[in-house]
C-alpha cells in the first residue's frame, strides 16, 4: 500500500495527490468557480439598487428629499439572503456528506437561477407587497447560494492533488472577487443605457421622478441576469462524476472510484477493495462523537471562530460601501441626482473598489497560498484589517473632508487584505482540515458561522450606519477594527495543512493527523490527533486488527 507521511494511503487517493496538474483540474476550478461567480453576484448586486428601491417604492412626488428605504426593510432586503444562505449551508452540507457531492450540486445551481429570475419579478400593489415577494425569493436564492459553499469546496480539495490544492480552492473562491466586479460592472451598464435615453436630471429639479419606470426596470433587469451563469454551467456539473474520496472511503466502491478518476484524468489506478474496507473500518466515527472531539473539535471551532469574525468586517465593508462612497467623493448626494444617475455611481465606485482593491486580493492568495501556507496568510490578513480600519475609523472625519485620496486607499487596501487573508483561507481551510465522512458537514457549520457574522454585520453594522451620521461610520470602523484582531488571535486553534495529503490531515491514513497551531513538521500528539502507531502497526493484515491498532 501507498505511503502518504508515513501513514498508509489508498492508491486511489495516493494517485490523486501526485497527480500532475491538467486540463480536468482546471475544468473543475471553472465549473465550481462559476458557482460562486454567481453566488457573489447574486449577494452583492442588491448594494447598488437598495437606494433606488427606497426612491422608487418610499417616495411621494413632490416631496423635498429622495426616498429610503426604512431601516427595518433595508435590513430584511440586505440581510434575508444571508438568512437563507445560512440555512443553505447547513442542509446542503449534510446532504453532500449523506447522498454525495455530485447528487446534490446540480439542485443549488437551478435553486440559484429560478430564484434570480423570481425576485426580479416581484411585483405587487403596494411597497409592501413588492418588498415582500423580493424577500421571498432571495431567501430561497440565499439557500441555494448557501449551498455550492461546502460543495464547491468540498469537491475541489478532494480532487486536488496535494501540491497545489490550496491554490486551487483558492481559485473557486476567487471568482467571487469577479463576481462582485461584474455586480458592479453590469448595474452600471444597465443604468447606463437607461440613463441615455432618459437625461440625467436633479432630484430637485424632478422630483416626482420622470425617470421611474426605466429605473423600475432596470433593478430588475440586473437582478435576474445573475440567473444566467448558473444556467450556462449547469449541464458541466451534471457531468462530473462524484469524487473519487466520496465513492471509495463513504460508498466504499474502490473499483468505481479508479474507473471515474481515469475516464476523466490522465492517471491509471488500481482499485484495492480489500485495503479500502480496513480503511473505512478506521475511520467510521460520527461528527457527534468523543472521537470525532478529540481529533477535530479544536479544529472545527477555530474555522468557525475565524469565519465568523472575518464575515462581520467583510460584508459590512460592502454592504455599507454606498454609505462610505459620498465621504470619499465617489458618488454624489442624492438630491444631486436623480435615481439613474445615483445607481450608476453607486455601481462605478463599487466596480472600481473591487477591481482595484477586492479582486486583486485573491489571485495574490491563489499565487502564494501553497508557497506561504494558509495560517501566515490569515494571520497576517487580519492583523492588517484591523490596522486599517483603526486608522479609519480614529481619523474618519479628517480622512472624508480633507484626505479623500488617502481615505480611499486605505479603504481599497482593507479589501486587498482581506482576501489576501481571512476571506480566502477560511474558505479554504475547511475543505482540507476534516475527515471525508463530515468533510462537508464541517465546512457548512463554518461557513454557516460566517453567514452569521455577515448577518451580525446586515442587521447590526448596518443598521449603524443606515442613517449615514459620521459618528456612527466612525465607531463601526473601530468596532470591526476590534472584531478583526479577535480573529487574529482565533487563528491559533487552526493548523497549517500546507503539503500534506487530505487523509494524513484528518488522521484517516493511520497518521497522528495535526494538532492545532502554525507548525507545518511533524504530526501533533494523541491530545489532537489520533494515537500514533509504529511501522509494523500501520499496515494491520486484518480490518479487526486495523481498528484495534487506531483505537489503542
Amino acid at each position: 500500500m501507498a505511503e502518504s507521511g508515513g501513514g498508509a494511503n489508498l492508491a486511489v487517493l495516493e494517485a490523486l495527490d501526485s497527480a500532475r496538474t491538467q486540463m480536468y483540474h482546471m475544468k473543475a476550478i471553472v465549473i465550481a468557480g462559476m458557482g460562486f461567480f454567481t453566488d457573489a453576484y447574486d449577494l452583492f448586486c442588491i448594494t447598488t439598487v437598495s437606494k433606488l428601491l427606497g426612491r422608487l417604492y418610499y417616495s411621494e412626488d413632490g416631496a423635498t428629499k429622495p426616498g429610503t428605504l426604512p431601516q427595518r426593510v433595508n435590513n430584511m432586503v440586505i440581510g434575508v439572503a444571508l438568512v437563507g444562505t445560512l440555512m443553505g449551508q447547513l442542509v446542503f452540507g449534510y446532504f453532500g456528506d449523506k447522498l454525495g457531492r455530485k447528487r446534490v450540486y446540480g439542485i443549488t445551481l437551478v435553486l440559484m437561477a429560478a430564484c434570480a429570475i423570481g425576485s426580479g419579478l416581484s411585483f405587487g400593489k403596494s411597497p409592501r407587497a413588492v418588498m415582500g415577494t423580493l424577500c421571498f425569493f432571495r431567501f430561497w436564492l440565499g439557500f441555494g447560494i448557501g449551498g455550492d459553499y461546502p460543495l464547491s469546496a468540498t469537491i475541489m480539495s478532494e480532487y486536488a492533488n496535494k501540491k497545489t490544492r490550496g491554490a486551487f480552492i483558492a481559485a473557486v473562491f476567487a471568482m467571487q472577487g469577479v463576481g462582485i466586479i461584474f455586480a458592479g460592472l453590469v448595474s452600471m451598464i444597465v443604468s447606463g443605457i437607461f440613463l441615455h435615453f432618459n437625461p440625467a436630471k436633479s432630484f430637485k429639479e424632478d422630483p416626482a421622478g420622470s425617470t421611474q419606470q426605466a429605473a423600475d426596470y432596470m433593478w430588475r433587469i440586473v437582478l435576474m441576469i445573475g440567473a444566467v451563469p448558473a444556467l450556462a454551467t449547469f449541464y458541466w456539473r451534471m457531468k462530473m462524476p462524484e469524487t473519487a474520496r466520496y465513492t471509495a472511503l463513504i460508498e466504499g466502491n474502490a473499483k468505481q472510484a479508479a474507473t471515474d478518476m481515469t475516464n476523466v484524468m490522465e492517471i491509471q489506478i488500481d482499485a484495492e477493495q480489500e485495503k479500502l474496507a480496513m480503511f473505512k473500518a478506521a475511520n467510521d466515527y460520527p461528527l457527534l462523537s468523543w472521537e470525532f472531539a478529540r481529533r477535530h473539535g479544536m479544529h472545527l471551532i477555530g474555522t468557525a471562530t475565524t469565519w465568523f469574525l472575518l464575515d462581520i468586517a467583510f460584508y459590512s465593508q460592502n454592504l455599507t460601501q454606498k454609505d462610505i462612497f459620498p465621504a470619499i467623493h465617489l458618488t454624489d448626494k442624492a438630491e444631486n441626482v436623480n435615481a439613474l444617475k445615483e445607481v450608476f455611481q453607486i455601481s462605478k465606485a463599487m466596480f472600481l473598489v473591487a477591481l482595484f482593491g477586492t479582486f486583486p486580493g485573491y489571485w495574490v492568495t491563489v499565487a502564494l497560498i501553497d508557497k506561504m501556507g494558509r495560517y501566515l496568510i490569515q494571520l497576517i490578513g487580519f492583523f492588517m484589517m484591523s490596522v486599517f480600519m483603526m486608522v479609519m475609523g480614529v481619523m474618519y472625519e479628517s480622512l472624508r473632508t480633507k484626505q479623500a485620496v488617502l481615505f480611499a486607499l486605505l479603504y481599497a487596501l482593507t479589501f486587498f487584505f482581506a482576501n489576501f487573508g481571512p476571506n480566502s483561507t477560511t474558505f479554504v481551510l475547511p475543505a482540507e482540515l476534516f475527515p471525508t465522512r463530515v468533510r462537508s458537514t464541517c465546512h457548512a457549520i463554518s461557513a454557516a458561522s460566517g453567514k452569521a457574522g455577515a448577518i451580525v454585520a446586515a442587521y447590526g453594522v448596518q443598521s449603524l450606519t443606515l442613517n449615514g451620521q459620521v459618528k456612527d461610520i466612525k465607531k463601526a470602523l473601530i468596532i470591526l477594527s476590534i472584531t478583526n484582531m479577535l480573529g487574529f488571535f482565533f487563528t491559533f486553534l487552526v493548523p497549517e495543512t500546507m503539503g500534506r495529503s487530505l487523509e494524513e490531515i484528518s488522521g484517516e491514513d493511520g497518521n497522528a493527523g495535526i494538532g492545532g497551531g502554525a507548525s507545518p513538521g511533524p504530526a501533533a500528539g494523541p491530545g489532537m490527533g489520533a494515537p500514533d502507531m509504529s511501522r509494523d502497526d500501520k499496515i494491520p493484515v486484518s480490518s479487526t486488527e486495523w481498528q484495534s491498532s487506531m483505537h489503542a
